[in-house]
């Protein structure tokens, strides 16, 4: 494992406008000033967190994952976030793992959003993705999935970064903020959580508190209330000294998710 250098943007984001929130954001990409390994976005990054699929839906080979391939390459980085895709009559909130030479992977998001009528307008995944960057497992997941530590289980050292794209809005961010440092300490691995800012099309407020934290619950980066493009690099070497010094994960109980 190298270290990794990382790049997040807690983005405003435009209701149900991709064309302008495209725009905004490889301006805002423009910014950077070092080479990155790592570009993370939030969920819904082209549209926002809305139901209104019939409109905004697009296809595998569509306007935003030809220019998420044009970013990626244009930096020589990874690209990370999620958008709204259909495939044979379904919709999916999809993260798409896009990598400079335009292969990609995917996860569609396994947790739906009952509360807000995801589950009645979007199809869950089934698995997991895990990837490898410069020697790093990487598992990235979107938002609700938070909530569910059985399913983030790091059983048998499967990855060293956990990375969550969100729409995680204001009136629960003292969740957030509590579940991201237990996904760290309890799996034993850096964990990042990309959030909006602003309000969406239906008057809800979105705070970011983005954040890295490392293994041991220390705060790596956060940041509250304000569009922030932010770039800082995760260490190979404390990672290992923490799972050496505290072989916690050794005696976890061992299981297998249906």
């Amino acid at each position: 494992m190298d270290n990794l250098k990382i790049t997040l943007f807690q983005a405003y984001l435009f209701w149900e406008k991709t064309d302008k929130n495209l725009q905004n954001i490889a301006l805002r990409l423009s910014a950077i000033r070092e080479k990155t390994d790592l570009i993370i976005l939030p969920e819904m990054f082209n549209t926002g967190f809305t139901m209104n699929v019939g409109e905004l839906a697009e296809q595998m080979n569509g306007k935003t994952m030809q220019w998420m391939k044009g970013i990626a390459a244009q930096y020589g980085c990874v690209v990370t976030g999620s958008l709204i895709i259909s495939e044979k009559d379904k919709y999916y909130n999809r993260l798409i793992w896009m990598r400079p030479d335009g292969s990609y992977e995917c996860y569609d998001k396994r947790h739906l959003f009952a509360l807000g009528q995801e589950h009645h307008t979007y199809a869950p995944g089934k698995k997991k993705l895990i990837v490898e960057l410069k020697g790093w497992k990487i598992c990235p997941v979107i938002c609700y999935d938070l909530r569910f530590p059985v399913f983030l289980r790091n059983v048998d050292n499967e990855y060293d970064l956990l990375v969550i794209v969100a729409n995680w809005p204001e009136r629960r961010s003292l969740h957030w903020r509590t579940l991201i440092p237990a996904r760290a300490v309890e799996n034993q691995a850096y964990v990042i959580g990309v959030n909006r800012v602003g309000h969406d099309g239906n008057e809800v407020y979105h705070s970011g508190d983005s954040m890295c934290i490392d293994a041991n619950g220390g705060v790596v980066y956060y940041k509250r209330d304000e569009e922030d493009l932010y770039t800082f690099t995760v260490h190979a070497e404390e990672l290992i000294k923490t799972r050496r010094a505290l072989p916690f994960l050794k005696d976890a109980d061992q299981f297998e998710l249906l």
